[in-house]
């Protein structure tokens, strides 16, 4: 049970754990903090936190305190919380890249607290903002935490029974393993879905392109409607992880363009066919964790 919630950055992810732990039951207050008064102001009126505010002194009492801001900015925000943050409080992030996060609370606070839990939670959509928060957006979906040495066991345990309280399935992997796993399975993927939407948005008949374009079309690129300050920051702090899996992508797209020049029929069907199977097995899996 949480008695006093912080989150800073009331968006998506953060609005829709505040609202999945107080439908669990699980926490009394919620405080957010952010920026944009509208936004903060809507958070109130869907009940989504107790209490707004712009000023950092208020995480002093929280026994938890998210971090759910875009990545680029978690050392600002940690130096601003430093001085309130409770010597027992556990401090979390929500954030897609874990490497650059755990450097950015070392730097700001000195070292690796051993109450911070680096977290990230395999969920969300194109949505942004505290209109976006659902409950359920957790359920049955993956939370992957990533201790550092220094994390402490019970900070670890308390984070673990958050993101369970919220439906989640929570899992426990290296910072390394992190990063490059995630830079191939979901900072890739949106790399082609902007890359492709703004080649299209720049041609003479862009306009035709989008007019005549299929379900298909909208379905591979919706993650371009995906926050751009967030992405910016990922690939800008995910680099060299990115830049593997964008190298070992652009291999295998060399290798499918040369069965369609040489019209390697063999070659063509071997790929959709291994491409049909994995993804149907992916499928598979996420409609049977939804059961």
């Amino acid at each position: 049970m949480i008695e006093r919630l912080c989150i800073i950055g009331v968006g998506l992810i953060g609005g829709s754990l505040a609202l999945a732990l107080k439908k669990a039951g699980y926490c009394r207050t919620v405080i957010g903090i952010g920026r944009r008064a509208e936004n903060l102001e809507l958070a109130l009126k869907k009940k989504i936190i107790n209490e707004a505010s712009h000023d950092f002194s208020v995480v002093k009492g929280a026994d938890v305190v998210v971090l759910a801001t875009p990545v680029g900015s978690i050392e600002k925000v940690c130096r601003e919380i430093a001085a309130y943050l409770d010597p027992s409080a556990v401090l979390t992030d929500v954030g897609s890249v874990k490497k650059a996060v755990v450097r950015q609370v070392q730097s700001a606070f000195g070292r690796l607290p051993p109450n911070f839990v680096p977290g990230h939670p395999i969920a969300g959509n194109e949505n942004s903002g505290a209109g976006a928060a659902i409950s359920r957006l957790f359920a049955h979906r993956r939370v992957l935490l990533t201790p550092a040495k220094t994390t402490s066991k019970d900070a670890l345990d308390r984070v673990r029974e958050m993101w369970q309280a919220a439906g989640a399935l929570v899992e426990i992997l290296s910072i390394e393993q992190h990063d490059r796993v995630l830079a191939m399975s979901s900072h890739l993927p949106h790399m082609l879905a902007f890359g492709l939407v703004d080649s299209l948005a720049r041609q003479e008949e862009s306009e035709k392109f989008f007019r005549y374009a299929a379900g298909g079309f909208r379905d591979f690129t919706r993650i371009a409607s995906s926050d751009p300050v967030m992405w910016r920051d990922i690939c800008l702090y995910n680099r060299e992880a990115l830049l593997n899996a964008m190298d070992s992508y652009q291999n295998d797209l060399a290798e499918l363009r040369l069965a369609i020049e040489t019209g390697d029929a063999a070659a063509l069907q071997s790929v959709f066919s291994r491409a049909k199977a994995a993804r149907d097995h992916f499928v598979a899996g996420v409609n049977g964790n939804d059961k």
